[in-house]
């Protein structure tokens, strides 16, 4: 699995986008990283891409017409309470 580190993840939001990262970026790669490992996925940075851009993964069919799956919402709030609660 590639794990996202800290510093990934900072230089991936400067790329990005303009907007400062106003999240805590430990927090953040720590609850995508768990949730790649939870959700048995290969490369954390897709859940980054899912919970800040919305961008889909097809591999675990996240969206459907744009929209998202229940699965996709599922992750998102995962990844959330990794973030906040953990």
């Amino acid at each position: 699995m590639k794990k996202l580190t800290t510093e990934k993840l900072i230089e991936y939001m400067k790329d990005r986008t303009d907007e400062p990262l106003r999240q805590d970026a430990e927090k953040l790669a720590n609850a995508c990283n768990e949730a790649a490992y939870e959700f048995n996925h290969d490369n954390a940075l897709d859940m980054l891409k899912l919970v800040c851009f919305n961008d889909a993964i097809h591999s675990l069919h996240t969206h459907s017409y744009s929209f998202n799956t229940a699965t996709g919402r599922h992750i998102i709030n995962t990844i959330k309470e990794k973030y906040y609660y953990e």
